[in-house]
């Protein structure tokens, strides 16, 4: 069977543990750089806020070009590298930390170059991995790598949360940069030769594709509706995405270790969404199956503002209830629209991603961390009017566009939080 024959490929073993580590890694950094700037620093919103739009930025810019790049290069190559870039420079905040520098715009720039190296990581990946096993094993290769990332990051914010409480955020931060050191080995352990890139076929002008990839939005209305959907969703995304930490940290009193475990529940959620995203479209249609995630998201967040100070049983119920609720529809709100959106909607919709995380955490430092999350709430509920007044809740099955090619490298730019 080619799901067993894998796991006897050891060149597959090897990716397949250098990622399952790496992504570990990344997700207990994503927990902790955050907090390393609430715990240690003493940052507002404001502050994450600009940290979460470096991190976001910096796959957006180089994510329109890393393709291109990568395609002139062996990729294994390019992963050792980008893995050992990002042990350097992860491994550059517990050495702040320890020496009195560590400082916001340190924690600003680790972000960002954080999210340049894995978004060239994330290219030379998808593209190594077909050269690693046969065509009839990418299927159970991929679905073994998602599965994996699934487990870790259900695994990761708890660990991350706990590793945060016990030992600070930056000693935190030093095991993710010490699993990029990890997986960057066991590339490097590889000793299949791998072959010359292929000739490179000349890319057309980036503008000339996103103008490409516009013009079935423009003409098609169910693609206008669901590109100003999206685009209100990210922008609530974005804003939770800025305030949800300094809110639960300062506002509700919780403690690394406690957050953690609730972002784990989120993780369980997430897993029982994906495997009931298609039945709900198959039942629902899809339109509707977008609308209901997208409800469901939406009510789900609004939980969180209404999260008492001074009551910790109380905010803790809903904080669960939130990532019960939200991250499960989510996933089946993400799961419909993924597949039917071109790469044109997908740059479009990051872009509003980064406007909600920088007007969010204007919002939370210039009027308080409840109004802001009430903002993204409101991006939910617009986001919402715009499928029910179109043609799209009707859709009951099919792709939407064509991808023509993605502007952006998969799994880059995380949808959720």
């Amino acid at each position: 069977m080619a799901e067993a024959s894998i796991w006897r490929n050891p060149v597959f073993v090897r990716v397949f543990s250098a990622a399952t580590v790496s992504v570990f890694g990344s997700l207990v950094t994503r927990t902790a750089l955050p907090f390393a700037a609430i715990l240690v620093l003493g940052a507002g919103p404001l502050e994450i806020a600009a940290i979460r739009a470096c991190e976001i930025l910096g796959g957006l810019l180089v994510g329109l070009v890393a393709g291109a790049w990568v395609d002139r290069l062996r990729r294994r190559p390019v992963m050792i590298a980008a893995d050992l870039g990002q042990a350097v420079v992860l491994g550059s905040v517990p050495v702040a930390a320890l020496t009195g520098w560590l400082s916001i715009p340190h924690l600003i720039v680790v972000a960002f170059l954080t999210s340049i190296l894995t978004t060239f990581h994330n290219v030379a990946d998808v593209a190594y991995l077909p050269t690693v096993v046969e065509p009839d094993q990418l299927v159970p290769a991929n679905s073994a790598l998602t599965a994996s990332g699934s487990v870790a990051e259900f695994s990761a914010f708890s660990i991350g949360g706990f590793l945060v409480q016990v030992f600070t955020a930056p000693i935190a931060i030093a095991v993710d940069a010490a699993s990029f050191v990890a997986s960057a080995l066991l590339l490097g352990s590889i000793r299949r030769p791998e072959k010359d890139p292929p000739a490179v076929v000349e890319r057309r002008p980036l503008l000339s594709e996103i103008r490409d990839g516009l013009r079935p939005i423009v003409a098609s209305p169910i693609l206008r509706s669901l590109a100003a959907a999206s685009s209100a969703a990210h922008l609530m995304w974005g804003a939770f995405g800025s305030l949800y930490l300094v809110f639960a940290a300062d506002e509700l009193g919780l403690g690394p270790a406690t957050i953690g475990l609730i972002a784990a529940a989120g993780g369980i959620s997430s897993f029982v969404g994906a495997l009931l995203a298609e039945r709900a479209s198959l039942r629902l249609g899809v339109g509707w199956a977008i609308l209901v995630g997208l409800a469901g998201f939406t009510l789900g967040n609004a939980l969180v503002p209404l999260a008492p100070a001074g009551a910790v049983a109380v905010a803790i119920t809903l904080l669960v209830a939130q990532q019960l609720i939200a991250d499960g529809a989510g996933t089946v709100y993400e799961v419909n629209v993924l597949g039917r959106v071109n790469s044109a909607i997908e740059f479009l919709t990051h872009l509003w991603l980064l406007v909600g995380t920088v007007v969010g955490g204007l919002i939370g430092e210039v009027l308080d961390l409840r109004a802001g999350l009430a903002f993204g709430v409101a991006g939910g509920v617009v986001a919402m009017a715009f499928i029910v007044l179109s043609p799209l809740r009707n859709l009951r099955t099919g792709a939407l566009a064509p991808r023509r090619g993605p502007l952006l490298p998969p799994g880059d730019l995380p949808l959720t939080e």
